[in-house]
């Protein structure tokens, strides 16, 4: 039987309806949101001596049940439908006395004006505004003219809508700019959920006089789990809520359908403040054998630990999805500006919302684990957290990582899943005598860090394999007690020239930072400090090298760039563009001596741009080796002025296994993960 209109347009014809209806029967049709999701929202703003107006009625059960909870009993419905008001008045008959059903059309209606106090709209206004057609907009202008006409000051309009942009948008605009509060409740569940995916909402847009001039326009939204509105500052914002719910609405119907091919992220925000509190990844594993305990699991990634790459990475999470040995993983990363209350408060907090991204076949009442690496949230400690005119906001903070390790960090907020720069901390040595009190509930200023710094660690596997390339440097034995002249530019945490500088005795270490802030952050927060042979120059490293390459040429050994792009836009986060250009390039070469190395930290995720810049480098640099960082976008490129010191990877493993030794000092701590001669014999001539 063919119930559905032929084209849109028809939702506005009586003739369509009273055929509808005479197919239909008598069987109720419900919109959508029947009765039970609907009456939390409209006991908040119907009153039992309220006089209502239905407007577009139907055969809709919604006013009988009103009246017989006794939410109210003074109920008007009108519907253009003949065959449906004589249907619903001998329906109703005698059992309603006080509710009556009147042939009436919405757009003129015979009612004295401020009849009402609430006039209640279940989907009519979805069914006449199908277009933006100038006629359709005219129609409905008329509509919200005579509701206006007819409620009194204080009334209400509510109106059942599955928030379509251009309803949403025509509605608000509307009624704001006349001067009305307008608040959007998202229903808390969606009736017939084999027929309408997306989630109901009810506006309710409460009448005020209106004000001669620009009063500010009151809109506001009520999330379906909680009752407090939240303020929204313009209608395009109020939009683009409603829109961020009826996203996550197809997508819990896709996930519960069939598992998904991609790993879908997602947050979830704080209630109060709006800002991210959890992010979500969902990793589907189809290859595991399925059974009844590993449908679904929740992952939680202890705090600080987001970073890494089994977290971090799609590759990882899928990774760590198979191991768990569950055909569906959600792993769950905490954010830093949110405070939480153990892994027992996580669990409280997201057990009902992560259901409702649960796997098809999931067994009804099945018990879903939370798990963790240890059992814990982790520790995370923010030391600073500031401001640079250049690098935007940024925070230090302390993190404890796998084992006992405890590790700072500075990150970018504009890009806060990098770590821009890390330093181990070394663990607090007790004094003679000393001993430990079991609780100590003194807390560490922030004013002071808790503990030293591991200037002998390199957290950065780049930056490992940028120190592995100073045994390119000419001589049968690069010793570390060799003169050596190296420009760094980047000084980020200043672990990488912190190192130059402590392992290679001789060397004098030349920095350029561009940023005032991160010399600041270098030298407070991470153990940073000057000398005879290690200067900081604040300037831009475009500039300091074309000047050093007018003034003083050929006078580095080895020149490292480690600097990051400010610019988002670009598929390149490192070096900035402008840093491998040819010009540069060139400039670059012009202050490195003949024999020297340029090690240069590339991270480009355009394939295209990625080969141009390699096809700049070579047409500067004839001798051009290649470290691919495993696990990272990170690709360390060494590049020499001259063809004929080329060495093949065996060599390169050689003279890196000769500079590791001559750095293992008696009485030096040394990294013993760090095996310098692993780095050379993976790289590759370009």
């Amino acid at each position: 039987m063919e119930l559905l209109p032929r084209s849109p347009a028809e939702f506005g014809s009586a003739r369509y309806w009273d055929r509808f209806f005479r197919q239909r029967g008598h069987r109720p049709f419900e919109w959508y949101g029947a009765f039970p999701e609907l009456c939390p929202v409209l006991r908040k703003y119907v009153r039992p001596r309220d006089k209502v107006l239905v407007v577009g009625c139907g055969n809709s059960e919604l006013s009988e049940q009103m009246y017989d909870v006794g939410m109210c009993e003074d109920i008007v419905n009108i519907d253009v439908s003949d065959a449906v008001i004589l249907q619903m008045q001998e329906r109703s008959g005698s059992k309603r006395p006080k509710m009556s059903y009147l042939l009436m059309d919405m757009l003129q209606m015979d009612f004295p004006d401020a009849h009402f106090q609430v006039v209640l709209d279940k989907g009519t206004l979805d069914a006449i505004l199908t277009d933006e057609e100038e006629a359709t907009l005219a129609k409905v202008d008329k509509i919200f003219a005579e509701i206006s006409r007819v409620l009194q000051v204080g009334g209400r309009y509510i109106c059942v809508s599955l928030a379509q942009a251009h309803v949403l948008k025509k509605a608000v605009e509307y009624f704001s700019q006349e001067g009305w509060v307008v608040r959007v409740h998202q229903a808390s569940g969606s009736g017939d959920k084999q027929q309408f995916v997306l989630p109901v909402f009810v506006y309710i847009m409460t009448k005020f006089r209106k004000i001669p001039g620009s009063a500010p326009q009151i809109l506001e939204i009520c999330p379906e789990e909680q009752d407090k509105p939240m303020r929204v500052e313009s209608a395009e914002r109020l939009v683009a809520a409603v829109k961020d719910r009826q996203h996550y609405a197809l997508l819990c119907s896709q996930l519960s359908k069939t598992p998904c091919g991609e790993q879908v992220s997602l947050d979830l925000c704080d209630k109060e403040s709006g800002r991210p509190r959890y992010t979500l990844h969902v990793v589907d594993s189809p290859s595991v054998k399925p059974s009844r305990d590993n449908h679904f699991a929740i992952f939680i990634i202890p705090q600080g630990r987001e970073t890494e790459w089994l977290f971090g990475t799609e590759e990882g999470r899928r990774q760590l999805a198979a191991s768990a040995g569950f055909r569906r993983l959600v792993t769950v990363a905490l954010h830093r500006e949110q405070h939480y209350e153990g892994m027992a408060g996580i669990q409280a907090e997201l057990s009902g919302k992560v259901m409702e991204l649960a796997p098809p076949g999931l067994p009804a009442r099945q018990q879903v684990p939370f798990l963790s690496v240890g059992g814990d949230i982790g520790v995370r400690t923010l030391w600073h957290r500031d401001t640079s005119p250049l690098s935007g906001e940024y925070v230090v903070e302390d993190v404890k990582g796998d084992g006992t390790c405890y590790f700072r960090r500075l990150i970018f907020l504009r890009n806060r899943n990098v770590v821009q720069s890390e330093a181990r901390l070394l663990a607090p040595t007790p004094l003679p005598g000393h001993k430990k009190r079991r609780k100590d509930k003194k807390k560490p200023s922030p004013a002071e860090p808790p503990a030293a710094i591991d200037k002998s660690y390199l957290c950065c596997e780049h930056h490992k394999a940028m120190v592995a390339g100073l045994c390119l440097l000419g001589g049968p034995d690069p010793l570390p007690g060799a003169q050596l002249s190296v420009l760094v530019v980047g000084l980020g945490g200043g672990s990488l020239p912190l190192f130059v500088h402590d392992y290679f005795s001789q060397a004098r270490v030349a920095v350029v930072e561009i940023d005032p802030s991160m010399l600041e952050v270098a030298t407070r927060w991470f153990g940073f400090s000057q000398g005879d042979r290690m200067r900081v120059h604040v300037s831009d490293g475009l500039d300091y090298v074309a000047k050093l390459a007018a003034e003083a040429p050929a006078q580095y050994d080895a020149i490292m760039f480690d600097v990051d792009s400010k610019d988002l836009t670009v598929g390149m986060s490192c070096p900035p563009p402008a840093f491998v250009e040819k010009p540069f390039l060139q400039e670059v070469k012009t202050i490195l001596k003949p024999e020297g190395v340029f090690v240069l930290n590339l991270v480009c995720r355009d394939a295209r741009l990625k080969e141009s810049v390699l096809a700049t480098l070579r047409e500067v640099f004839p001798l051009l080796y290649a470290r691919r960082i495993e696990g990272e976008v990170n690709e360390i490129l060494f590049c020499q002025p001259s063809p004929e010191g080329r060495r093949d990877p065996a060599e390169l493993g050689t003279r890196a296994r000769a500079l590791e030794g001559a750095l293992r000092q008696p009485g030096r701590p040394w990294d013993s993960s760090y095996v310098l001669a692993d780095m050379l014999q993976a790289v590759k001539i370009l």
